[in-house]
């Protein structure tokens, strides 16, 4: 594997999903009420902000100014814990649509040590100069874009083509003012910041319009005895959206928990759901997937200790509405591993200790009485769960069989993987060596490349076969972890290694990419607990599932 294939397949997913969307879409009664609309005469003048460029009468930049015919630098940076604001205009209006792009956060000739990612980005909209803000959400997630990676959503009210321009078509009545920011609350710059805000200038906004809102909140991880609060808050209203992002702590499938939604000050939730898969309209788990109004927008690999799973659910042809509060929670309970469990068992109703993370939309009267704000972008990052061995270390002659190493960069390895290319499956082997200081719960796995041309490999830990073998081929270059086994090794040397034992009849080759070994944290009740702790992992190898 010498480069990454084109980006062909993806292209013709893309078309599919636009397909599949538009299939969807001419089947909603919504679409035709947008349409008759159109039809309908429309009050008040259309504006935009935008950050095209702007000269003053004296030539010079001037914010306030008049679009330069001679310059294309629409674009603006923000410095790390610096401030942009997009847009602070007079009312009364309604923003009807938002649209932005920046670089991404990996190395670029434009920003050569990287940028700040959608995360770290904070975005505020205020109403009517009121203190507190109306929309505060990281930038990413507001876009149901999570954990800072960049993925593609296409859906009614939000859409982020390419997984790079950000579309949102929310309205959002004001009648004083409005006010959007953005907040730099990264160690790098925000680079290249474009965007336009659409909004219709209006003489009045009736009494009873509600505002928008959207707030975003987290736990890492949730607390015990307790559902995960998405929003609480009185007042009259209608709750319109819902973003869910999950990173996993234990194996196995964590989404058994139902959605409990209290209307009116009610005790018992009135609205209780079948599981977080059924509130996010999928069934038996969830899948990527893209639709008008429900995707899942992210989902890297199914029931693994440290898995990523983001959700978006509209509730735009189905609001839920209120007259004096609201309270949207998920349990969370799902299927957990034997050793995590008192009692030595697997089942489905277990309380999970994974991080949490969302974003309400609602539309209410006045302000709410939620009191959540969103932490700061240091505190919103994840926290890194492995003891990590970088692979390219280890590009040595001892380090492998027949063939050649080097160190190769990818566009998800930075700081690249290590490359082994063996010509045949005769003697080829890579060994990456490791030492422990310390007994304790940890999970063994491997960081690895997929690609056309790559083989089948077995793992073996001091010689102990760990697990099935793994087939390496993809038509398409990718990333993947493959977890080995669940341990507590004693302290010393260990050493993995992966032996070549064939190729998929579809690959090109036997090469092999490995970005590292690692030793991922299991939850602490498993050393609470300690069911393995004395058990011989070589007698027994277990990968808890």
């Amino acid at each position: 594997m010498d480069s990454i294939n084109s980006r062909s397949g993806k292209d013709t997913h893309r078309l599919l999903m636009l397909g599949a969307l538009m299939l969807l879409l001419c089947r909603q009664t919504c679409l035709a009420d947008l349409m008759a609309d159109l039809a309908l005469p429309h009050e008040g003048r259309s504006m935009r902000v935008t950050s095209t460029a702007k000269i003053g009468p004296d030539g010079k930049y001037d914010p306030n100014g008049e679009p330069d015919p001679d310059s294309n630098r629409d674009n603006s940076n923000v410095a790390p814990g610096g401030k942009k604001v997009l847009m602070d205009v007079q009312g009364p209006g309604v923003i009807t649509h938002i649209w932005m792009t920046f670089l991404g956060p990996e190395p670029h000739p434009w920003a050569k040590e990287g940028s700040a990612n959608h995360q770290e980005m904070l975005l505020r909209m205020y109403w009517d100069g009121r203190k507190r803000p109306a929309v505060e959400a990281p930038v990413g997630d507001f876009f149901a874009n999570s954990f800072g990676k960049r993925s593609e959503v296409i859906s009614l009210p939000v859409a982020v083509e390419d997984a790079d321009s950000y579309n949102c078509f929310w309205h959002m009545p004001f009648r004083k003012s409005a006010r959007v920011e953005v907040l730099n609350q990264s160690e790098k710059p925000i680079s290249l910041l474009y965007y336009n805000i659409d909004w219709v200038k209006k003489t009045r906004i009736g009494e009873d319009t509600p505002y928008f809102y959207a707030q975003y909140r987290q736990e890492y991880p949730v607390e015990n005895g307790k559902d995960y609060v998405i929003l609480d808050t009185k007042g009259k209203g209608h709750y319109v959206g819902t973003v869910l992002s999950v990173r996993t702590r234990s194996p196995a499938w964590f989404g058994e928990g139902d959605e409990k939604i209290y209307i009116d000050g009610e005790k018992k939730a009135s609205i209780w759901g079948t599981g977080t898969e059924d509130y996010f309209l999928s069934a038996w788990g969830l899948k990527t997937t893209a639709t008008p109004f429900f995707g899942v927008p992210y989902f890297d690999q199914w029931g693994i200790v440290g898995g990523h799973t983001s959700a978006y659910r509209w509730h735009i042809a189905d609001p839920i509405v209120f007259n004096t509060g609201i309270k949207v929670t998920f349990e969370h309970y799902g299927w957990m591993s034997p050793d995590e469990n008192p009692e030595y068992k697997s089942h489905s109703w277990n309380e999970r200790e994974d991080d949490y993370s969302s974003v309400a939309f609602w539309y209410q009267k006045g302000e709410p009485t939620f009191q959540a704000r969103a932490p700061h972008g240091r505190e919103r990052t994840l926290a890194c769960l492995d003891r990590i061995i970088p692979a390219r270390e280890y590009a040595g002659k001892q380090h492998h069989g027949r063939g050649s190493a080097v160190v190769q960069s990818l566009g998800f390895y930075p700081e690249g993987h290590l490359f082994y290319k063996p010509e045949q499956r005769e003697d080829a082997w890579v060994e990456i060596p490791f030492e422990v200081e310390k007994k304790e719960p940890q999970r063994l796995l491997l960081v690895m490349t997929r690609s056309y041309d790559y083989g089948m490999y077995q793992a073996y830990l001091n010689g102990v076969k760990l697990g099935e073998v793994m087939d390496l081929y993809s038509p398409e270059t990718s990333t993947r972890e493959y977890h080995l086994l669940d341990f507590w090794p004693d302290p010393g040397k260990y050493t993995l290694r992966l032996e070549c034992v064939g190729k998929n009849s579809s690959a090109a080759g036997y090469y092999v990419g490995i970005e590292s070994v690692r030793l991922r944290q299991r939850r602490p009740r498993v050393h609470k607990y300690g069911h393995d702790a004395d058990k011989d992992w070589r007698k027994n190898p277990i990968l808890y599932r």
